[in-house]
């Protein structure tokens, strides 16, 4: 008699417990590899997680702080399936070109321009030299830049050995070459640590902000003509400029910059369920949608984005942008 109990109490709740496991195994769970905490990468990150997870709630998103070089080998690795990347690095990364020994041959994308960056270079404005070279090749020079890793670092490190110097040149002259977090490098610029900033940050950043708000007197510096050329022949890096007025305090007009854009990277094995509805979560709400999140993002054109041609599209990417009328079908 209990055995027949028990038993039809089980067939009772089956039904019950069938739509809890049915959604269950619906949800997917993803790890988006961002940038450095503090960061605009990490910011915009989270920001579109909670969008995406408002319009889609079966797809929960986790990010977690990472850097523009390796998170294309991440994710290629399939560590993290979604990722932030810079083009020009995530196209080296699928050649297997320098800085990077092997084929990522797993790496799709969600397209790109998600935010153009500009690298910023900041000096002390109570001293020394103002231009770029005669600031990277002075002895003595104390830096500040992102941790190894970063496209950040490599771009100054391709910058160093233009004009013929290294971080271990400046090291063994008495200098300081310092990597950090963003957090831990403008703190160590606002005290006094280091006399330069170097970092690739789409304005307006909220570290070159606080500075400018800051105590202490600082500049941005142009980027030579010559140094912006050899970046694009050689790097294909892009040529940009921070218009005046972005930073107030940090510059009298606009500033001749390098730049180079976001791209949002996943792994071949990415359900294409899930590709097709992260992006056209994301088409929906460009424009001021997006500006909420990164003022960065407001340039975000779908019509564009789709035609990159560092990294494959993704095929559930691709479903999206043509169901938008943006890409032939």
């Amino acid at each position: 008699m209990l055995t027949r109990r028990l038993l039809a109490g089980s067939a009772l709740a089956a039904p019950l417990a069938l739509p809890f496991l049915r959604t269950a195994r619906a949800q997917q769970s993803i790890e988006w590899v961002a940038g450095s905490l503090g960061g605009g990468w990490y910011t915009m990150a989270a920001g579109l997680s909670a969008l995406i997870k408002d319009e889609n709630p079966e797809i929960q998103i986790r990010v977690v702080p990472g850097g523009g070089l390796a998170n294309s080998t991440r994710v290629n690795r399939n560590q993290s399936p979604m990722g932030w990347g810079i083009d020009t690095f995530a196209a080296a990364a699928r050649r297997g070109e320098e800085p990077y020994s092997e084929k990522h041959e797993a790496l799709r994308c969600l397209g790109t321009g998600y935010s153009p960056t500009e690298h910023n270079f900041l000096r002390r404005a109570d001293g020394g030299p103002e231009d770029m070279k005669a600031i990277l090749t002075q002895k003595g020079l104390r830096i500040g830049c992102p941790q190894r890793s970063s496209t950040d670092e490599m771009t100054l490190q391709r910058i160093l050995r233009f004009y013929g110097t290294s971080p271990e040149k400046i090291r063994a002259e008495g200098g300081r070459y310092l990597n950090g977090s963003y957090a831990d490098i403008s703190a160590a610029y606002a005290d006094g640590q280091v006399d330069y900033l170097y970092a690739a940050l789409a304005k307006p950043a909220a570290v070159l902000t606080e500075i400018a708000q800051g105590r202490r007197a600082s500049r941005l510096v142009e980027f030579p003509a010559d140094l912006r050329r050899h970046l694009i022949d050689q790097y294909a890096y892009a040529e940009g400029v921070i218009p005046a007025g972005t930073y107030p305090g940090l510059q009298g007009g606009e500033v001749p910059v390098t730049t180079m854009d976001s791209v949002i990277l996943v792994h071949e094995s990415l359900p294409e369920e899930v590709a097709t509805k992260v992006t056209r979560t994301l088409i929906r709400n460009k424009g001021q949608r997006l500006v909420t999140i990164h003022a960065s993002m407001g340039a975000w054109d779908p019509a564009t984005s789709w035609k990159y041609q560092g990294v494959p599209l993704h095929p559930g990417a691709a479903k999206a942008f043509r169901e938008a009328g943006v890409m032939p079908a």
